[in-house]
């Protein structure tokens, strides 16, 4: 069983501790952090998700981007503690976080990752959406209304 509820500040140094459990080193050489570089995230959306031992086991946060002179939200990361894979916490988390962002206003979200995956919470890939390079633009996936958007994702505020 897992609590869920918004990541507080005070989380962030277990929420970073877990990103680093899950992903490569260099996880921050990423293309996408370049759109992260000095913008907070929207602190509303992030989400946290905690065992019954108050252990954080999964979390998800999202970012507020630019494509075409609209906004949209950068959804990553998102992680489960490999201790706690297989077990639908991505789910749950990846439902939440989207369920949290309508119920905002938000219209669209994007990720980069693996479309058979994700498609099965409504994510599907973006033609006319360029993440900075190096990113396969195979892995760059939509989710909401994405009609008449086109550009290269950018900063918020750029």
């Amino acid at each position: 069983m897992y609590t869920l509820s918004r990541e507080t500040l005070d989380e962030g140094p277990e929420v970073e501790a877990l990103f680093d459990t899950c992903f490569a080193p260099g996880r921050e050489a990423l293309s996408s952090y370049r759109l992260r570089d000095g913008v907070p995230p929207v602190a509303e959306l992030c989400v946290v998700a905690r065992d019954d031992l108050a252990i954080v086991a999964g979390a998800v946060r999202f970012w507020p981007v630019q494509v075409g002179g609209a906004g949209a939200l950068l959804l990553g990361p998102i992680a489960v503690h490999p201790t706690r894979q297989g077990e639908g916490l991505g789910g749950l988390l990846m439902d939440a976080g989207l369920r949290a962002a309508a119920g905002a206003g938000w219209r669209r979200t994007l990720l980069v990752g693996d479309a058979p995956y994700y498609s099965k919470f409504g994510f599907v890939p973006l033609t006319g959406v360029q993440m900075p390079p190096p990113t396969n633009p195979a892995r760059v996936l939509g989710h909401g209304d994405w009609a008449d958007i086109s550009g290269t994702v950018m900063r918020w505020g750029a």
